[in-house]
This record gives structure tokens, sequence and C-alpha cells, in this order.
């Protein structure tokens, strides 16, 4: 009995062995490189060495999980392209004078980053080739082929010089991989020259990893002639460190040469520079993470299982539309509750960012009445007061507006600015409001903002405000201060 009982179970223990292992999965396996010629621009040929990556960055034409994000919406399977303008009205009334208040859309994200340049209103590409800096990988080897005038050349003359096949083709392999090891590198040299200022000569790979997305994800500024012609791309960080691009001094480039007064404001009248999407400034300004040691990379791209693999995941979107995949593997937390975490930082960010860009739009709107009434006589040391205010508020909330994360890539950093920003227009609107009462023009209560009518029939496609695309203040401050039948809905 005793001799039956023991072959039973070393029969079992055989069988379930046997079980176990034909399931498990096979060995992992090591991961071949290969190569790939020097100067191989076309996505397919590396994704024959480094089939897993070419899947996953392929990945990147497809929309995201709609409902996920609160305010990042760019390209879900509801399939909208979201108008910003929409989302926040008053960018229609600071930015009238430029293509984004005609058209300024949520981006679709990587695949789609060179094709919606054709798409949006051509308001927008105006400056020429030199906006393809960060929109084809083909951008250097067309300036050391047509020299710094392909930078000037008219947009769909620059278009034209690009590769046929790869005409659509957006951020790719050679942008951040050497074709001969895959270690990463850069390949933008305008961005290596504004590395180069910031008094840092070496770089570990965890910094790499901030450095290859920032090579877009970075503001910059057009430089003009004496007639308005593009002059080149330069990235304002003289006299900034590394970990400490501050707004400050940002603002401090651009208002020092007046060649990078790209474009003249229509409701003041007031030349200003630009600033674009400051991803890598805003995140490096010793943010939580940043400090922590974390790159872009280990949020946007973590790291996933492809069969017997591990690869970064080049299907790059906000950690929100993955199902914060990328933090769980720091933070104890439930997802939820992290997911609770992160709404609350966008939503008072979002607040102070309604706050700050009606305020401005106020001050705005008093520049305008004043210009209307040159023949009085005004303070006009009062009105150069108020227009210096105004500049440093215009500023900071143009930085913020464009930063993609809506204050969480550095939430303490965000309502600084923003809260400078707000400080700054309301002294605005208090000189302005002094000078004007001293030259006998009375001033309302609450001035309205007429923002319906900036966002009616703008450009060739007669765009129109998308009212349940709007933001609303979360918190309903913002309506408490200027009531919505002032503002001009």
């Amino acid at each position: 009995m005793g001799k039956s009982i023991a072959a039973c179970l070393c029969f079992f223990s055989a069988a379930c062995l046997m079980a176990v292992f034909s399931c498990a999965p096979d060995k992992a396996d090591l991961v071949k490189t290969g190569k790939i010629n020097t100067g191989e621009y076309d996505p397919e040929a590396w994704g024959k060495v480094y089939p897993n990556e070419y899947e996953s960055w392929h990945k990147t034409r497809d929309p995201r999980p709609a409902g996920k994000s609160a305010y990042k919406k760019g390209w879900d399977t509801d399939k909208i392209i979201y108008d910003k303008l929409s989302e926040y009205p008053f960018m229609a009334l600071i930015f009238k004078g430029m293509g984004f208040g005609i058209e300024y859309n949520e981006p679709r994200g990587h695949y789609y980053m060179r094709e919606d340049q054709d798409i949006i209103d051509q308001s927008r590409t105006k400056s020429g080739g030199v906006c393809l800096n960060c929109k084809t990988p083909y951008m250097d080897s067309l300036v050391k082929k047509h020299g710094k005038e392909f930078l000037k050349m008219p947009w769909k003359e620059a278009v034209a010089k690009i590769p046929a096949k790869h005409k659509n083709l957006g951020a790719t392999c050679i942008d951040c991989h050497r074709e001969s090891d895959m270690d990463l590198r850069t390949n933008r040299s305008v961005f290596s020259e504004g590395i180069s200022h910031l008094d840092k000569k070496e770089f570990t790979r965890q910094e790499k990893r901030i450095l290859v997305c920032a090579q877009c994800h970075v503001t910059y500024n057009i430089p003009k002639g004496k007639k308005g012609e593009t002059m080149g791309l330069v990235h304002p960080w003289k006299g900034s460190k590394w970990g400490d691009i501050s707004i400050e001094n940002i603002i401090k480039f651009i208002k020092n040469d007046p060649k990078y007064l790209e474009w003249k404001q229509t409701v003041t009248g007031l030349k200003l520079g630009f600033l674009r999407h400051p991803e890598f400034e805003f995140f490096t300004r010793q943010s939580v993470h940043f400090k922590g040691g974390l790159a872009c990379a280990d949020c946007h791209m973590p790291y996933r299982r492809a069969g017997s693999v591990k690869i970064s995941d080049h299907n790059l979107m906000s950690p929100l539309k993955d199902d914060l995949r990328a933090c769980i593997k720091c933070h104890p937390e439930k997802t939820e509750e992290l997911r609770s975490q992160v709404l609350a930082i966008q939503d008072r960010t979002v607040s102070l960012l309604l706050r700050a860009g009606y305020s401005a739009a106020t001050a705005a709107k008093l520049f305008e009445t004043a210009n209307k009434n040159r023949d009085r006589d005004f303070d006009r040391g009062l009105y150069e007061k108020a227009k210096d205010f105004y500049l440093e508020a215009m500023y900071r909330l143009i930085f913020m507006g464009a930063e993609n994360s809506l204050g969480f890539h550095n939430p303490s950093e965000a309502g600084r600015i923003l809260g400078d920003s707000i400080a700054f227009s309301s002294k605005s609107e208090a000189l302005l409001r002094q000078c004007l009462a001293g030259a006998g023009i009375k001033v309302p209560e609450v001035v309205p903002l007429e923002v319906g009518k900036y966002l009616k029939d703008r450009g060739e496609k007669k765009l129109n405000f998308i009212k349940n695309q709007e933001f609303r203040d979360p918190f309903a401050v913002q309506e408490k201060l200027i009531p919505r039948k002032q503002a001009g809905f």
C-alpha cells in the first residue's frame, strides 16, 4: 500500500513539473545588435535589426484611450483634434496677431508631428524652413546641404527638399540613437549649441535620456531681421545653467535684443517674443522627479516585456493614458490614488492659468483703450511702467500655456510662475487705470473682454468657439472675478 501511494505521488510530482515547464517562457534571449548604415534615416531599416522597438514606435500613430486624461486629449479614440483656443478662450485674445491666435491645436503626437504642419492654418508656417527644426530628422542634413538660406526658405519649398518617401516622417530612430552602437545622441546642431551655454560638458546615460527628448521639447526663439525676415533659431539659455533655466533668465534674454520680438500683438500694439513647449526647462528646474534622478524616458517610455526580452517602450504617451504603468514601478499607492494626485495638481494649475490668462487679457484691453485715445494727455511714465509689468506677465503666461504637463512636471514652479504672472498683470492693470483716469477716461469695474469676437471666423477655415471643449475653473474662482457676460461669451 505504501509503495503504491509513493508511486502515485512520484507520478503526480512529475506531471506537475512537466506542466510547469511546458507553460514556462523560453529562456530569455540575448539582445542582438546588428549593423545600421551610417546616416540611415529609414525606420524600417532599423526595424529589421530591432523589431520590438520598431513595432512599439509604430504604435505612436494609433489613437489613445479616450477619457484617461482630463486635460490633454490630443489624439484619442474619439478622433477629435482639440482646439486649444476653445479650451482656453483668453488665448484667442492675447495671441491675436499671430498664427497661434488662428489655429492652435492639442498635438496628436510624434507620428503626426510633420504631417500636422500641412493641416494647420498656414499662418503658422510663415517663418519658412526654420519651422522644420523640431519636425523632421532631416533638418541638420538639409541645412548642411542648402546652407543657412534653408532656414529662410518659403515653407512649401523647404518641405519639398525632404526626400519624398519621408516627407511626413516625424521623430525617428536616428534622432536619438547612434547607428554604430545604439548609444543615445542628439540630432539637432542648434540644440547642441544651446546646451553648450549651460556650463556642462559631460552627461551621464540618464541625463542623455533627458537630452534626446529635449531636442524638441524646449522653447526657442526665431530672430527676425529689420524687414521681418527669418534669421535662424536660438535657445534663450545664455546665462543659465544645467538644472536652472529660469523663466526670469529667458525673459531677460528676449527683452535684451529687439530681434527676438517675433510678432505684434493686435490688442495692445506691442511687439513680443514667443515661447514654445518648454518641457525641458520646466522639468529640469529642480523638480522633485528631476532631483530624484528620473529622466523623461522613465515616465514616458517605461520598460516592458516583449516576448522574452525587456525593451523601453517606444509608444510614447502620457502616463495617464497608459494607466500610470510607469508610476507604479516607484509608487506604492494604488493607481486611482495616484491618478487623483495628478489631477489635483493639474486642477490647481488650470485654475491659476485661467486666472493669469484673463488677468493679462484685462490689461491688454486697457492698453487697447489707451491706444485709441492717444490724443489725450497721458502720463507716459505710468504707461511705460504698465507696459513692462505686462510683458513680465505675458511671457510667464505664454510659458505655462505652452508647457504640456499642466504643472505636473514641476508643480511648485508652476504655482510660482503663474502666481507671479497674475501679480504682474494686476500691477499693469492698476497703473493703466491710473493712467486712463488721469486722462479723463472712465474705466468700468469689470473690463469687457469681448473674447467671443476673437474666437469667431478664424483663418481660412473660419474656425469658431467649440463650447464643450472649454475648460472652466475647477474651483469656480475665475467666474467670480470676471463673470462670463463681461468676458464676452
